[in-house]
Formats: structure tokens, sequence, C-alpha cells
């Protein structure tokens, strides 16, 4: 059962002018299309052929760093392709908004914390929003790890993640960063994190 490259939701010009078309096709093509080929490769024939990502990942402490790096660069841009919507933006509603506004004081506490972590990693990464405990947190992890590692360092279940490796906005950004990640505020799809948060649970 070898894990396929998703099919996005939507065409790669889509997210302009907040990510731009070149970038989503080189992302989805080049990088994670390669995530998912060296992943297939390196469980072929192995007890973690017919495992699910997420078994994986929660194991993943005693794998090769080969599974490691692209079991979750694999998971890490599924999700990141989901989360985001041309028809995104704006602010979530029901219980994700209620949510945030009991571990974040508000959406702006929210999007500050999001937005810190996310500038502040150092070099290429992540940063989550994960559902722990009955509450939200916000963490960052290097690399292609991710909150499902067990020894990630950062843990829950993410219902929302921004890639900060500058593959995902250099074309367009160079070094802003902060003006990537503003922008992405501008395609989160919140009715699709509302969902991943109804999973979490």
């Amino acid at each position: 059962m070898a894990f396929e490259l998703p099919k996005l939701n939507y065409d790669y010009t889509a997210l302009e002018p907040h990510i731009d078309a070149r970038t989503m096709e080189i992302h989805h093509t080049k990088h994670h299309n390669g995530y998912t080929t060296k992943l297939n490769a390196a469980i072929e024939g192995t007890e973690n052929a017919n495992s699910s990502i997420e078994e994986i990942l929660s194991n993943v402490s005693g794998m090769s760093s080969t599974i490691r790096n692209n079991g979750g660069g694999y998971y890490n841009h599924c999700l990141f392709w989901e989360v985001m919507s041309p028809n995104g933006g704006g602010k979530p509603s029901g219980e994700l908004a209620s949510l945030i506004d009991s571990s974040f004081g508000s959406f702006e506490g929210f999007k500050d914390a999001f937005s810190n972590a996310a500038a502040t990693q150092f070099g290429s990464g992540w940063a989550w929003l994960c559902y722990e405990n009955g509450k939200l947190v916000v963490c960052s992890t290097p690399n292609q790890d991710n909150p499902l590692m067990d020894d990630a360092g950062c843990s829950g279940t993410p219902i929302l993640g921004i890639d900060v490796w500058e593959h995902a906005y250099y074309l367009n950004y160079q070094n802003r960063r902060p003006d990537y990640i503003e922008a992405f505020f501008n395609v989160i799809d919140w009715n699709i994190v509302s969902e991943k948060l109804n999973q979490a649970k």
C-alpha cells in the first residue's frame, strides 16, 4: 500500500496573490512528490509497508532518518494543502473560535502566537496549531518534524500547519518570511481546520 501524492482541491493559480502559482507547482510536484517517492522506497518490504503514516510517525524515533524526514514531509504537506483554500481567510467560528479564545485569549492572541512560532523557527521547519487535552497549543518543529512524532518535543494532534521552509515562499517573498506568514492567514480554510479539530477530539 504505497502512499500517493494527493491531488489538490484547487488549481496552482487559485491562492494568488498570497501564494504564487509557480511556487505551488514546484512545491507540490517536486518537493511533496519527492518526499512521497522516497518514503515509499524506504518502507518497501519492511514491517512499515502497510502502516498508516500516523503509525509510522508515532514510532519514528526508532526508524531511519530517511523515514523520519520523508514521512514527515509527506504528512506535513498533505495537511498543508488541505487547510488552504481560495475561499479561505477571515476568522473561525463555532467551537473552534471558542477554543481559540479560551486557549489564547482571543483570535488576535492566537494569530500573534502562531505567527511568532513561524517567524522564529530557525532555518527550515513548521509552525503548528494542535489540539491536546481539551485545549489548543501552538508550537514549532525543525525540518520535516511534526507533533505526531514520539520525540518531537512538541505534542498534540496538528489541525493547522504552515511550512516555513524557504521553498514554500522564496520565489515570491524572498527573505520576507513575516510577509508570507501574514499572507497565509488569507488562505486558511477554517472549515477544514474545524473538521480537523473534530477528528482530533
